[in-house]
Parts: structure tokens; C-alpha cells; sequence
């Protein structure tokens, strides 16, 4: 099964509309902010961090602009 199979069948168990499918570009947008957050800030940081990317896009935010503030965020901090 691949990560987007899997997002397809996470999608239809919490009934979310179809126009919320997720294709390669977004699981590969989550995994490298994960990795980001994982490698610069904490490994906890990762779940966390994506989490709150959700909340974000889910009231409105573009995705590829969330994801690419809170990786400069996570890389930023790894430099302090």
C-alpha cells in the first residue's frame, strides 16, 4: 500500500469529502516538513508540527505556504 492509498483510506473513514484527497505532492509536502521539524527541532516535533499544519490549512491556509513557513520555522531553529 502506499502512503497515498493509505491517506485515501484515512480520508474515507473520517468521511471527508473527495476534493480533500491528498496526491503525491501533498503526502511529500507532509513528510518533508516532518522531516524538517524531526532532523531541526525534535522528533517529537514532527507529529506536532504536522498536526498543526492541518489546523492551519483547515481554516483556510494554502498548504505549500504553511508548509513552507513552518520548515524555514524548524530549519531557523536548528540554527539558534
Amino acid at each position: 500500500m502506499t502512503l497515498v492509498e493509505w491517506a485515501d483510506l484515512v480520508r474515507a473513514e473520517l468521511e471527508l469529502d473527495e476534493n480533500e484527497r491528498l496526491d503525491r505532492a501533498d503526502v511529500d509536502r507532509v513528510l518533508d516538513l516532518a522531516k524538517d521539524a524531526a532532523h531541526s527541532v525534535a522528533r517529537p516535533a514532527a507529529p506536532l508540527t504536522t498536526f498543526l499544519m492541518g489546523i492551519a490549512i483547515g481554516r483556510g491556509g494554502d498548504p505549500e505556504e504553511v508548509a513552507a513557513r513552518l520548515s524555514r520555522l524548524a530549519l531557523d531553529s536548528a540554527q539558534e
